[in-house]
């Protein structure tokens, strides 16, 4: 701010100038953003190599999240994941993983050639959801693999399921293995008073934070928190988790991004408590008023079996469907071309409304008037749906060897029983349903034609209408 009440004269870039230079681009974001949109200076620090004004806002932002670092990242959490399984992996190494991971995990491993060991997260049998991590098939994992170099966790998943962290963290240690966790969906569980533990407070080494999801900040921002343990146990620096981050982070930060990052972190220091009691209430209240529609199921805590699901994140609206005869999609299409609400995701089974301190009571009344309206006009018979969100791949080869190898296209409805060259998942949620190396079996292959008959964004491969996949040549 003090930077634009200066009224510097810019020869530098950007070069619409202070938006000068662009009248229709100030005209649709403002002036002010315009104003702020600026390159980094010394009076404006840079976040690759941050020494004043960026390393005091990171300071503070590792302080209200409880660990010894925080960096910004204006890549998304996709970024921060990328530089945190780059911080311990290296070509060849081993991490223990669960299969639904993001994308970005499995990016991580093309990028760097670390191998996955998977470990099955379960399926809730009902919902047809992966689950979180088993802490006793984290541990056979770890026997069956004492040379892996992590262990990375979902906390929470997209559903809201979160495993034991704490004791996972626990026995990773034990093993000399670094915790990971991708809390991209858990940024409120640092300031709420009633949410599941955070990934700082139980332990982890490294944690990837969306503050774009449920912290407040702009679209493609994020943090990487690194531990206190992890830098007095010498497993990691500041230096070198920095040096990972700027091969692939940006040289040219949005300043736009950083600034809403502190903003946010501010808002989440002081007032983050209420800020999520708030948002607890609103969702449960949602669950309760679905349920008295009849036929969906706002799942809640009650799923939860001390194993692979052992918290549950109750700010998280979660819907299943299947039981009015319709596909999460389906829902979810409906409730956005008829009745003009746009909800995070709908998958094969379920839903999911994002909730924040931004909803309004009139609109949580309106997305369940609008779901009961869908119930009465377009409910059916059940039968012929799927009831399953993850099937557990086999694979064949690791990430980058397959990303990387000899490839050729095939029509995919005739690609069972070859080895996938690429991925395929429905976005959002990001959770490959199949991933280079994997074996392409006839359940997958039907899931995939099942996704897109019923409308899923399918993304992935290179074939853009996903009518042809490339495996591995043989």
């Amino acid at each position: 701010m003090r930077y634009r009440e200066a009224r510097v004269v810019p020869f530098d870039v950007p070069g619409h100038k202070h938006g000068k230079g662009n009248p229709d681009l100030t005209a649709f974001l403002g002036e002010r953003c315009m104003a702020v949109d600026v390159n980094s200076m010394k009076p404006l620090d840079n976040l690759c190599h941050p020494v004043s004004v960026i390393k005091d806002a990171e300071a503070l932002a590792a302080q209200a999240f409880g660990a010894a670092n925080c960096f910004f990242m204006v890549g998304g959490t996709t970024a921060a994941v990328q530089s945190m399984v780059m911080s311990v992996c290296k070509e060849g190494d081993k991490i223990i993983m669960p299969r639904n991971v993001h994308r970005s995990a499995i990016n991580a491993l093309v990028i760097s050639g670390a191998v996955p060991v998977y470990i099955d997260p379960g399926i809730n049998d009902r919902l047809g959801i992966p689950l979180g991590s088993d802490t006793a098939e984290v541990e056979k994992a770890i026997k069956a693999n004492p040379d892996a170099k992590a262990v990375f966790v979902n906390n929470p998943t997209y559903y809201g399921i979160c495993s034991d962290i704490k004791k996972i963290a626990a026995i990773a240690h034990e093993n000399k293995m670094a915790c990971l966790a991708d809390e991209a969906h858990g940024t409120h569980f640092y300031f709420g008073e009633a949410c599941p533990i955070s990934a700082m407070e139980a332990g982890a080494d490294l944690a990837a934070v969306s503050m774009h999801k449920s912290g407040g900040s702009l679209t493609q921002s994020s943090l990487l928190l690194l531990s206190e343990n992890a830098v007095s146990s010498g497993l990691l620096s500041e230096g070198y988790v920095r040096a990972v981050i700027n091969l692939t982070q940006t040289t040219s930060a949005s300043y736009l991004l950083l600034s809403s990052l502190d903003i946010s972190r501010r808002n989440l220091a002081l007032n983050g408590a209420a800020l999520v009691r708030k948002v607890s209430e609103t969702a449960e209240y949602a669950r309760g008023e679905i349920a008295k529609i009849g036929g969906y199921y706002a799942f809640s805590a009650e799923i939860l079996n001390g194993r692979n699901a052992y918290a549950f994140d109750k700010t998280k609206l979660s819907v299943h469907t299947r039981d009015i005869g319709l596909a999460g999609i389906e829902v979810y299409d409906l409730l956005r071309d008829r009745f003009d609400i746009q909800i995070e995701f709908g998958d094969i089974g379920n839903i999911l409304a994002y909730i924040s301190v931004g909803d309004k009571w009139k609109d949580i009344e309106r997305l369940v008037s609008a779901l009961a309206e869908i119930k009465r006009r377009f409910s059916k018979d059940k039968a012929g749906l799927l009831h399953y969100e993850y099937i557990n791949p086999k694979i064949i080869m690791s990430p980058k060897e397959a990303f990387y190898g000899e490839r050729r296209a095939v029509d995919i409805r005739e690609s069972v029983g070859r080895v996938s060259g690429e991925f395929v998942m429905c976005y959002p949620p990001g959770i490959p349903i199949l991933a280079p190396g994997e074996l392409i079996t006839k359940e997958i292959l039907e899931y995939i034609l099942y996704s897109k008959e019923k409308g899923c964004s399918l993304t992935g491969t290179e074939d853009m209408g996903i009518e042809r996949i490339k495996v591995i040549s043989e």
